[in-house]
């Protein structure tokens, strides 16, 4: 079964929309903690691959890197982040925002992460909201007035 789950990533890993990825993967030193890819769908519809963890790179300060998930809602005029960071209390996490990135930390004992995100449309900072339950951090934010360039072609 392990090997046929290598065979299987290694597969992915040569595909088109895979190029450019670091192959760190294989290359988990002493002190490495957690390392993988996050595949998700892009607002084009077409496949996103994120590379998250500390092993394969020295991390900041000793940090983890936390998954992060951006998720946009354009009828609610939302953006929203989930960030991963277990064995943290919500008390022991810091959250700091501009317009165009937020940036996460939180430590406890052993437990470090730190991540810096930026954003895929400009919101407002001052509606920042985050809750942080079993886990999961999630900040919400309300997009500013500016909406993507483009238009919306009907589909007949």
């Amino acid at each position: 079964m392990e090997s046929e789950i290598e065979r299987l990533f290694r597969s992915l890993l040569g595909h088109p929309f895979a190029q450019g990825i670091p192959r760190g993967h294989e290359a988990c030193g002493p002190g490495s903690v957690c390392y993988g890819y996050a595949l998700a769908v892009g607002p084009d519809g077409r496949p996103v691959i994120k590379e998250f963890g500390s092993a394969g790179a020295a991390p900041e300060g000793g940090a983890r890197e936390p998954n992060v998930d951006t998720i946009t809602n354009e009828k609610e005029g939302t953006a929203k982040l989930v960030v991963e960071m277990p064995g943290v209390e919500r008390g022991d996490i810091g959250v700091s925002v501009d317009s165009r990135r937020a940036s996460i930390a939180a430590e406890r004992g052993e437990k470090r992460y730190r991540v810096s995100v930026p954003l895929e449309r400009k919101v407002d900072k001052d509606s920042a909201k985050a809750t942080y339950k079993n886990g999961i951090l999630e900040v919400t934010f309300r997009l500013a007035g500016e909406k993507p360039s483009g238009r919306k072609v009907e589909v007949q």
